[in-house]
């Protein structure tokens, strides 16, 4: 827990005052893109941001994390959140992800990863149609779409400003 604590601490200590004013960050008012509005390009590619606010990378570090909310090191390992127990291997290790992934195909692979990898059992985090469902006779009552979505546009943008950050040790 310590590297993830000392993580999050210099990730705080070195956020810009320039990059988070109200000037560059955009209008409070930024609307948010609905799960159903997000474009891919032919790579499954996201450009545009989800919600026209700069993600925030200790709060990226959270969603990782926490089992409450991403849960992402359940199928992945980072080195940079040594501090949090039990480190997947189903996925690629991220340690150097922001050396390897651009911020749109992140953004792609988050919001629906089976966009850029046909098959994959990563979650889609921020889709609410569309689910292959087991139907009526072995759910009884399946919860009925539109799902909400696992994360929220900002924790997706949040997620994206962390991965950013990993580069190789």
């Amino acid at each position: 827990m310590r590297h993830f604590t000392r993580t999050l601490a210099v990730l705080a200590l070195t956020a810009s005052p320039i990059l988070t004013s109200p000037v560059l960050t955009g209008p409070a008012w930024a609307e948010e893109v609905a799960p159903a509005d997000v474009v891919f390009d032919e790579y499954g590619a996201v450009a545009k941001s989800l919600t026209g606010v700069p993600g925030d990378p200790a709060k990226g570090a959270e969603v990782m994390a926490s089992k409450k909310i991403g849960n992402c090191v359940a199928c992945h390992a980072v080195a940079q959140l040594s501090d949090t127990p039990f480190h997947g291997e189903v996925g690629p290790e991220l340690s150097w992800t922001g050396e390897a992934r651009s911020e749109a195909e992140l953004r792609g692979i988050l919001v629906n990863s089976k966009k850029t990898f046909e098959g994959t059992v990563m979650p889609a985090y921020y889709k609410t149609t569309g689910f292959i469902r087991p139907g009526e006779g072995f759910t009884k009552k399946p919860a009925q779409e539109p799902l909400p979505p696992l994360l929220s546009a900002q924790q997706i943008e949040d997620t994206i400003a962390f991965l950013m950050t990993l580069k190789d040790q």
